[in-house]
């Protein structure tokens, strides 16, 4: 299938057009949308047509057209343009190559770090890898018993309020709610399958203090990590049902699974252009039913889907976006302090609504 260019990705989402009032005015919000359509592509006569039909007559719809079309600013903005398409055909090679291997994510037991650098780190390929977790105290350990009989009486945070909020992952400062550790868990255990809770890295400042010593039963994995003591992993625990909506990250990323099993699926950096990115890392396309209708460059992206079992540890490489469902009541540790570089950030773009 031939690649697809930005405009057509956004063209579906640039359609809302301004508030339309009886004496129609040109203003700035109906200039910014026809710069907007201009550039992807929609013809000159086509944006007049709409304008003259929400109240804009025919002679001030073409006059500002012409000025948009003359505008200095609008002939800079097709040359980035040009440079994005030339990037955007760069990524789609990769991705009809990467669309030539349809095996899966690999499992590979107890992976040497040699092979894990070569492999999968430097090549920026997922992995799962099994056969390294046994000597963690956790894999023994923990459990929702004792999790209640060690640290209930801790003060902890917890994502709540999620499902009446169909944005809870970019809006996640407003769930945050403080309570017993003995309290939630007994919430975890009781309340089937649910994601409206669900304590998650974003509550990590307060959590990793409060349950510090929780993380003496996390053991080290020096053939791929510098060992921190004070820092062995974020801390995820939440019921059955628990949703991470599609998103990337910004470094790479080991989860260790302790308890329980999460569906995982991915899709690879080189079809960033096709997810629909909306805003920072995260997309509107929802994993569980992916709507064609509204997302149809979403049918030429590969999904990969996997179940990481307890005992296993899942590689997420950098700009890799995935989707997280918990199966089961589950503990996941996550962690970034690789022995290789690691930061990606650094040069993020700082402008993140887009």
């Amino acid at each position: 299938m031939p690649a697809t260019s930005w405009r057509n990705l956004l063209k579906i989402q640039s359609n809302v057009k301004p508030q339309v009032s009886p004496t129609m005015q040109v203003n700035d919000d109906w200039r910014r949308w026809i710069g907007e359509n201009l550039m992807l592509g929609t013809s000159p006569e086509a944006i007049a047509a709409i304008l003259v039909k929400s109240n804009v007559s025919q002679a001030n719809a073409r006059t500002e057209i012409d000025a948009a079309l003359r505008s200095p600013y609008l002939q800079a903005a097709r040359r980035l343009a040009n440079r994005v398409n030339k990037r955007d055909w760069v990524l789609n090679i990769q991705a009809q190559l990467n669309r030539l291997y349809d095996e899966g994510i690999e499992r590979r037991e107890k992976l040497s770090g040699e092979d894990f650098l070569q492999q999968y780190y430097r090549t920026n390929r997922p992995v799962i890898i099994t056969g390294m977790l046994e000597h963690f105290p956790a894999r023994q350990k923990w459990n929702l018993d004792y999790f209640a009989q060690r640290f209930g009486e801790r003060v902890v945070e917890v994502q709540f309020g999620r499902e009446a909020d169909p944005q809870y992952e970019l809006n996640s400062i407003a769930h945050k709610r403080k309570m017993p550790f003995g309290e939630y868990v007994e919430m975890v255990r009781t309340s089937g399958r649910t994601n409206d809770f669900y304590m998650t890295a974003n509550n990590d400042s307060l959590n990793s203090v409060a349950l510090k010593e929780l993380f003496e039963d996390v053991g080290t994995l020096p053939e791929y990590l510098d060992d921190d003591p004070g820092r062995r992993g974020f801390f995820w625990f939440g019921p059955a049902g628990t949703v991470t909506p599609f998103h990337h990250d910004l470094t790479n990323n080991f989860m260790a699974q302790i308890i329980g099993r999460k569906k995982i699926k991915l899709m690879a950096p080189s079809d960033t252009p096709r997810v629909y990115n909306h805003r920072h890392c995260f997309t509107e396309v929802d994993a569980r039913n992916i709507d064609l209708a509204r997302f149809p460059a979403m049918a030429e992206v590969q999904v990969l889907e996997c179940v990481l079992e307890p005992g296993e540890i899942l590689f997420l490489p950098v700009g890799w976006w995935h989707y997280v469902e918990g199966l089961d009541i589950s503990v996941t540790l996550s962690t970034t302090n690789f022995r290789w570089p690691n930061d990606f950030y650094t040069n993020y773009p700082p402008n993140h609504d887009f």
